[in-house]
Formats: structure tokens, sequence, C-alpha cells
């Protein structure tokens, strides 16, 4: 379960039962944010019990305190590139099936230089929720 995971690993997770975890913020006591992860119902066919690295966040450029699950992040040319950057596309397909999933959903298609990420080599960590 992603609510079993620190916040610090939240963004990016994916629980054994294949749904993704999302970081979540909510007020608490005295108007201080605070942080929890959730279980989101959004289901990953291909992938379970996995926990994304700091490579491939850092490749992929995205921030591990994102909050939500948002394709805002698809209309910046920048970000989009780093997505579609070799590193990227070829070594994280956790990262590029979740915004290969957004832009789908708003009938796009991310990275489409990219054939296949199928050959990916191993740049994850599993974990056990």
């Amino acid at each position: 379960m992603c609510e079993e995971l620190p916040v610090e690993l939240c963004a990016y997770s994916i629980s054994d039962a294949g749904k993704r975890c999302v970081l979540e913020n909510y007020l608490a006591r005295k108007g201080i944010v605070k942080y929890q992860c959730k279980t989101s119902e959004v289901v990953v066919e291909t992938m379970s019990g996995w926990i994304e690295t700091e490579a491939c966040i850092n490749e992929c450029g995205l921030d591990r305190n994102a909050v939500g699950i948002s394709s805002d992040y698809l209309l910046s040319p920048n970000f989009v590139a780093k997505l579609c950057s070799q590193p990227c596309s070829s070594y994280c397909p956790n990262i590029l099936d979740l915004y290969s999933n957004l832009a789908q959903a708003e009938g796009n298609i991310l990275c489409t230089n990219i054939i296949t990420y199928q050959h990916y080599t191993g740049n994850a960590e599993n974990i056990t929720t």
C-alpha cells in the first residue's frame, strides 16, 4: 500500500497492486501544510511494487515532491524534451508510461520519435507494500 511509504518516496511509485502512488497535501493544525502518500485509482498494467530511482527522477526532469498526478507539465517544451531524451525514454519506463498515458488521455502522443522502451535494463528498485 502506498500509505505505508515515506512521503519522500511516494511520487512516481507503484504499489504491489499496480496502482500509482500519489503525494497529497493537507492543512493540519495551526495552518501547517503536511504531506501524505495515498493510493490512487490509476492502474499500471505492466508494473507493480516500484519505487522510481533518483537517477530517473533527475534524468526525466521530475520533482520527487510533486503533489498529485497532472498533465500540466506536458505544456512545457523543456519538460517534454527531458522526458523524450534518450536517458529518460530508454531507462525509465515507469515515467514514460505515466506521461504517455496522460498525453494520450488528452489526445496527444508523447515522444513520437521513440519506437519502444521495452528494452529496459533494470533502473528501478522493487518495493513490497
